[in-house]
């Protein structure tokens, strides 16, 4: 088979146009989650906020936290196996693996191109790349066990989960039984010591008025520093939670990595069930996830955001379970929106902001970073909660505007020609016509 033909670029007609669109809302759905920690000093310390501030973070983080991320994995899994499937077609044997391979190879450049040049320290193409890479052999697995497989990952994540709250307890019950000692009349052995100063120091980082007060001090380096300390700042933050991420958080995007590569393969990713399948995923989805979403919040604002009452008093973790549930929740709910016609405008619209997903996502980091960082208009930590949210408006209109005109000259989006054209080691022809 001749490398044009291989190469060429997969044809309109032959695109599943709603997961283009699904795409679309998932990359848009990305900033609205990322743009606290592009911009907001103290993300997570809403306990001096009132208001309009108050009830923004509370939205946020009952209903959408965590869910984007989720969808942009769900699709990715699926285009693992799209992407196959027009490879296999073309080339036999094990080319079919070196040009999947060499293709997650080049999207893990280009994360280090986000990392190192653009400076997010929140990138997730590393983890789309390795990832990716893992679930080469399971492309061909039947949906049932696709279904487990991400099952095991959900047990797996909830039981990591909970193993990390019943470490913490342990560190403060057996700080706060040493603390209970009368110490003029008992000495404390080095263990003891030792568990004395874990509970401290665990008590010290929970205490939100010192945490507030550290990140003030990165903010002034992020609104006013130098380029050489936001750099610094930046990708040392990267790299000291790449390890977790990549080791502990893995489940995470497996799961719904997984989950795609199921539900394409049993046609709900690309519409074809019933609308009944949605509804029941709708309302299991998004009614228990957001009642278990509210119960830990709940707890949260009782225990003041503080992480060491928190820890002591509740009895599980279940984050990443309502996360789960929300996730498909919210799909079902896009889902039916499209399925149920009204909305035809809408997803024709989102259809170019999500075939060109890799370039948004890129140009997110760039133009976040130029509004917040200092080297740009050194906005970090200077807006209130409810104004980074117009900030995202303001780039959701221009990506929506920007695509939809792109699209009518241009076959791809500029990485995505870039990454083609790199993975085919060809140059792939760019304009149309």
């Amino acid at each position: 088979m001749e490398q044009t033909s291989i190469a060429a670029p997969v044809a309109q007609s032959e695109r599943i146009t709603i997961l283009d669109s699904l795409r679309g809302f998932a990359i848009l759905g990305i900033l609205l989650m990322n743009i606290g920690a592009f911009g907001l000093s103290g993300d997570t310390f809403a306990l001096h906020e009132s208001g309009i501030n108050y009830k923004t973070w509370y939205f946020i983080n009952w209903v959408p936290d965590g869910t984007q991320r989720a969808l942009f994995s769900m699709l990715f899994g699926a285009g693992i196996i799209l992407f196959m499937r027009n490879i296999e077609k073309k080339v036999e044997g094990v080319r079919q693996a070196d040009y999947f391979f060499r293709r997650q190879l080049w999207l893990m450049f280009f994360s280090l191109v986000d990392v190192f040049l653009l400076l997010w320290n929140g990138d997730i193409l590393l983890d789309y790349a390795l990832y990716g890479m893992l679930l080469f052999t399971f492309r061909n697995l039947p949906p049932k066990k696709l279904l487990i497989a991400a099952g095991v990952c959900l047990l797996l994540m909830l039981a990591r989960e909970n193993r990390d709250l019943y470490k913490d307890k342990q560190t403060i019950a057996r700080g706060e039984a040493v603390s209970a000692l009368d110490t003029t009349t008992v000495k404390l052995t080095p263990k003891q010591q030792e568990q004395l100063g874990a509970m401290t120091d665990f008590k010290e980082k929970s205490n939100i008025d010192k945490r507030a007060k550290r990140i003030a001090k990165n903010a002034r380096i992020l609104s006013s520093g130098s380029y050489e300390e936001v750099y610094e700042m930046r990708t040392d933050r990267y790299l000291n939670q790449m390890v977790h991420y990549l080791f502990f958080e893995a489940w995470d995007v497996l799961l719904f990595m997984l989950l795609g590569m199921a539900f394409f393969k049993m046609g709900i990713l690309t519409g074809e069930a019933p609308a009944k399948v949605y509804w029941w995923m709708l309302v299991i989805g998004l009614g228990l996830g957001l009642f278990i979403s509210y119960l830990q919040m709940k707890d949260a604002i009782t225990y003041q955001y503080n992480n060491f009452e928190y820890t002591k008093q509740v009895p599980l973790s279940y984050y990443q379970l309502h996360r789960a549930l929300r996730s498909v929740g919210l799909f079902a709910l896009l889902m039916l929106l499209y399925k149920s016609g009204v909305f035809k405008w809408l997803f024709a619209l989102m259809r170019p902001v999500g075939q060109m997903a890799f370039t948004n996502y890129l140009m997110q980091s760039l133009i976040c970073g130029i509004i917040f960082n200092s080297y740009g208009l050194g906005l970090y930590g200077k807006l209130q909660r409810i104004e980074i949210y117009y900030v995202v408006g303001a780039i959701w209109i221009f990506q929506i505007i920007f695509c939809n005109i792109w699209f009518r000259f241009y076959r791809f989006g500029p990485f995505e020609w870039a990454w083609r054209s790199l993975t085919y080691w060809k140059r792939m022809p760019l304009k149309k016509g």
